[in-house]
């Protein structure tokens, strides 16, 4: 498949006229051929308007072609090849076995929504049946699913050019939910964005659905994303990246005539909790599994131990020892983008300039452009109470570790944290007291609560939440990984008194899709009104 460097509008391939754009091999710094030209208005506005004409068909397709279609895309993307992965290896400066394995979790992700979607629960499916000899007043009958919101703006991630990006995770759940969908490609890698575009396009056209289901904008800068928020037929959005990107975004779609909702996952510095018990038994063995975590990918993952709690003494001096001493012999890593290395590199100066901090260790020396060099620091519970400059999220292979004289400092620095994508506990049974006084304020605090694990690396299932509180996410009330992500771009309809006959098949009588309903406030099976 070649890359033209175009955009993807419905059935269409076309080159954008505004500014001309590279993508650069943060390897080596040089520019990589095809030039990407940038979309303007006139392409956000055909990208819309096919959304819009083709939401009505789309939203109403059976089941089984939806599901259908997502495995049809997951088939495309593998039939790609292995251009596919020396092209996102080129762009992003990953390894081909991380690539490899993002592919695999890319395609896993859409059968998994396939199989959610044949499977039908998500659509809720309530019927209150009419009750006319019902006294005083007779109840009407009453019928209730959820529909899907309409066209989503997507936007590709950086740090996942497969999984969080083109037909990633909020692509999969929206499309599963029968939304159309817009994708404002990462200008960080154009071409493995095209390649996966049209692999989508294609599924499109090969099912049978109206062109508008799928488009694929470039440009670099803020205005086209803002523009294509702002157009009245997009009803949600979907975003991985950084904070003040998200927070830009959910005020442009907060100033609209009709605001819409922004799930945006933003920032997150993931708190490790090392418990007593646990750290004196096992102190140097968590020092090396923590800088393990902290450096897998460079850091570069938005579960990223960033910060580390514990009670001052010798056991903590054991794990700070061993995290020193493995972390002084890691080896740098090739960031995402020079963009990102950037902002790296003025963070590790910014905290080590701190009078609070001591620099605890670095990794080894950079060889090549763009590398990050892994960073252990130190400070204490009153520091980091007094200082908001400490808190903050430094993207990339660096960590702080807060020492706490008692359990009422360590708990206080719990609560003075902003919302967390994850929070994570190494105990032992010996601190079972402590985790209980703990997990009210991680349960108030982060999405995803671990015990004797690493952040780093989240499983796309059903049971998996991948959000939080602000910071985290603009919307605590979902997450943008697993089945669940589903409901971020639906929303519930009832139907009173509505011939059968004119009623959606999920809530006819006879129930023909087989689906578990809530009849009369009881789960029902299949079979009749109550199936």
């Amino acid at each position: 498949m070649t890359i033209r460097g175009e955009m993807l509008i419905g059935a269409t391939a076309l080159r954008g006229a505004e500014t001309e754009f590279h993508a650069i091999d943060p390897a080596t710094g040089a520019a990589l051929e095809p030039g990407f030209g940038g979309g303007g208005a006139a392409e956000v506005e055909r990208a819309c308007a096919l959304a819009w004409e083709a939401f009505d068909l789309y939203r109403e397709t059976g089941l089984e072609a939806r599901a259908v279609f997502l495995e049809t895309i997951a088939a495309n993307i593998l039939a790609i090849g292995d251009e596919l992965i020396v092209r996102a290896m080129a762009e992003s400066g990953l390894p081909r076995p991380r690539l490899e394995g993002e592919r695999g979790r890319t395609v896993g992700q859409l059968r998994l929504f396939a199989r959610t979607v044949r499977e039908g629960s998500w659509l809720e499916a309530r019927i209150d049946p009419a009750q006319p000899t019902r006294a005083p007043l007779p109840r009407a009958d009453l019928r209730q699913r959820h529909i899907a919101l309409g066209p989503v703006a997507v936007f590709g991630a950086s740090n996942f050019p497969l999984a969080f990006s083109v037909a990633g995770g909020d692509t999969a759940s929206a499309l599963a939910a029968g939304c159309p969908v817009v994708v404002k490609a990462h200008s960080a890698h154009p071409g493995t964005s095209e390649l996966i575009g049209r692999a989508v396009q294609a599924a499109v056209a090969s099912c049978g659905l109206p062109e508008g289901v799928f488009s694929l904008l470039f440009g670099s800068g803020s205005r086209i994303g803002a523009a294509l928020v702002a157009d009245p037929r997009v009803k949600a959005v979907g975003f991985t990246g950084s904070r003040r990107g998200g927070v830009s975004l959910t005020q442009v779609a907060a100033a609209r005539a009709e605001p819409i909702p922004v799930y945006a996952e933003m920032s997150s510095i993931n708190p490790v909790i090392l418990l007593s018990a646990a750290l004196a038994a096992r102190a140097e063995a968590l020092g090396a599994g923590f800088v393990g975590s902290l450096t897998m990918g460079a850091g570069q993952f938005c579960t990223n131990p960033g910060l580390v709690l514990a009670l001052d003494g010798p056991d903590l001096e054991r794990f700070l020892t061993a995290a020193a001493e493995t972390l002084g012999g890691a080896a740098p890593s090739t960031m995402l983008t020079p963009g990102i290395h950037a902002a790296y590199v003025e963070g590790v100066a910014r905290i080590a300039a701190n009078p609070a901090v001591e620099v605890l260790a670095r990794g080894q020396q950079t060889v090549g452009p763009h590398q990050c060099r892994p960073g252990l620091f130190t400070s204490s519970a009153e520091a980091f109470l007094s200082d908001p400059a400490l808190h903050e999220e430094i993207f990339g292979a660096a960590s702080l570790v807060i020492r706490c004289p008692d359990v009422a400092a360590l708990r206080a620095v719990l609560e003075r944290l902003e919302g967390q994508l994850t929070a994570t506990l190494h105990m032992d049974a010996a601190d079972a007291d402590a985790v209980r006084a703990l997990l009210p304020v991680l349960e108030r605090k982060a999405g995803r609560i671990l015990a004797n694990g690493w952040p780093t690396g989240v499983e796309v299932c059903d049971a998996m939440v991948h959000g939080g509180p602000f910071p985290a996410t603009s919307d605590s009330r979902t997450t943008s990984v697993g089945t669940l992500a589903i409901r971020r771009f639906l929303r519930p309809v009832c139907y009173q008194d509505i011939p059968d006959s004119l009623l959606p098949e999920a809530l006819r009588d006879g129930n023909p899709l087989g689906l578990w309903r809530r009849v009369d406030g009881v789960l029902a099976a299949a079979g009749g009104v109550g199936g």
